[in-house]
């Protein structure tokens, strides 16, 4: 299986956000969410999805997407945020983190795709228009068991505490098999995992449980494109939990959206 990312970037950001003054806090992060939700939007209606890497920088699963679409999202974007000077790197590899090296290696050494367009990648036998069919990705769609009965235990603001300690262990235990770990919000995460074996998973959602005396979800989805794979891990996961109802204890399912 091949994964291909976009990273969308918002160039030269930080300087950018000094010329606001010092009472600029509030407006940056209305801007930020504003500039998450049209991501969002303009790459889930060609049927990818997108995670929030930094508040300047943003992943995106683009299988099957090609270097016309990106254009016409990279023009949207200019036109609604014509302050903003964003650029996109695309990146193929047999592995999230692959994908990754592939897309910061072609913005860093300026091969542009398409002359008068800031959108970086290599063009190759796995270059984004060439969309070929054997492309699948692989994400997880992770939470905690029984997150309520926490919420109910802890303060709130020790429950972000420990949902800080989770996420960072699974980027650790996932980046190790050169997977992605991305936090939804709540107590959801999302893993890009085109290589990691059910045994690994297995291992990795265990020792994290064990560690931190929780216990972990894990709905597997795979499709062609980003939006389908995660849509059918959340598919898997809401089965884990329909399972646990009846009284069957599966932490792990899969369900393959091809």
């Amino acid at each position: 299986m091949t994964v291909q990312l976009s990273i969308i970037r918002i160039d030269g950001y930080g300087l950018w956000t000094t010329t606001l003054g010092t009472d600029r806090e509030s407006q940056l992060q209305m801007l930020q969410a504003r500039i998450y939700y049209d991501i969002q939007r303009l790459f889930s209606q060609k049927d990818c999805i997108a995670y929030s890497n930094r508040f300047d920088e943003y992943f995106v699963v683009t299988n099957c997407l090609s270097v016309h679409d990106h254009i016409l999202i990279e023009l949207e974007l200019a036109n609604s945020y014509p302050n903003l000077n964003m650029s996109i790197a695309i990146g193929n590899g047999d592995t999230p983190y692959k994908a990754n090296l592939d897309a910061y290696e072609a913005r860093r050494n300026g091969k542009l795709l398409v002359d008068g367009h800031k959108i970086f990648g290599r063009k190759s036998n796995n270059a984004p228009d060439s969309n070929p069919k054997d492309n699948h990705v692989k994400i997880m769609h992770i939470d905690i068991e029984g997150s309520s009965t926490i919420s109910n235990q802890l303060s709130p603001y020790e429950v972000t505490s420990l949902v800080i300690k989770i996420y960072s262990r699974l980027a650790d235990e996932f980046l190790k098999i050169e997977s992605l770990t991305f936090f939804l919000g709540g107590d959801n995460f999302m893993v890009i995992s085109n290589d990691a074996t059910d045994n690994e998973i297995e291992r990795i959602i265990n020792n994290i449980s064990t560690d931190l005396g929780i216990k972990l979800n894990c709905g597997i989805g795979i499709g062609r494109t980003g939006k389908g794979a995660a849509e059918a891990s959340t598919r898997a996961l809401d089965t884990i939990r329909y399972m646990r109802k009846s009284g069957k204890v599966q932490p792990i399912y899969e369900i393959q959206c091809l």
